[in-house]
């Protein structure tokens, strides 16, 4: 049974998607590259809720950590995201873990997440599209979907600060105390997300040395 789960983990954490890594942006989210798992943490350059200046490698610290990566406080398939990571983060906490939420929403808009959805965890800005160029899960929005989400009330350039029209893909990464990625789910449909317990059950794996990749350096 053991063997079965995590034989099933390993297939969810691969997706459908090539896994390549490429710090570009896609001109959609179905060509996507995103990074390949065993990779070392990349570090791009954030800023935390404040407007200050850091980057990832900083927010993390050296600790295991869950990464989740989400379109915008704007968006309602991400606020229920953010409300079940909410409910699992106590676990993630006692298993070792740090929760951070990354997204291209400039620091004022994390702010209102923050109080909106009443989260603990830490969410930072990418609104420079550092992070997701990194791991290879941003895509350009097309100009009828941006005039689309206007129309709805959806100001990508307000949300953000910048004009480039870039999302991440919904995507979850799971880096471990040596600074390796253990585990991913990343899925160009923003409609698929991990659910909280797939979270949870890579983490308990990841945390217990199993299915724990160990590159050579």
């Amino acid at each position: 049974m053991l063997r079965n789960f995590r034989f099933a983990l390993a297939a969810l954490a691969l997706t459908a998607l090539p896994l390549a890594h490429a710090a570009d942006i896609a001109p959609s989210a179905d060509k996507i590259t995103p990074i390949l798992l065993g990779s070392a943490l990349p570090d791009p350059a954030l800023r935390d809720r404040d407007g200050n200046a850091t980057s990832l490698r900083k927010v993390v610290d050296g600790k295991p950590s869950v990464l989740v990566f989400y379109r915008g406080g704007w968006c309602p398939f991400c606020n229920l995201q953010l409300s079940e990571l909410r409910q699992i983060h106590p676990e993630l906490t006692q298993l070792g873990y740090q929760l951070v939420a990354i997204s291209p929403d400039r620091p004022e808009e994390l702010q209102k997440t923050l109080g909106k959805d009443k989260l603990d965890y830490t969410l930072v800005s990418d609104s420079s599209t550092a992070a997701m160029r990194a791991f290879g899960i941003g895509f350009t929005v097309d100009t009828p979907t941006v005039l689309k989400y206007r129309l709805g009330g959806i100001n990508l350039e307000e949300a953000s600060g910048e004009t480039h029209h870039a999302l991440p893909a919904p995507s979850v990464f799971i880096v471990d105390g040596d600074g390796v990625l253990q585990f991913s789910y990343v899925h160009p449909d923003y409609r698929v997300r991990a659910p909280g317990q797939v979270i949870l059950a890579a983490a308990r794996e990841i945390a217990a040395d199993h299915h724990k990749l160990h590159p050579k350096r």
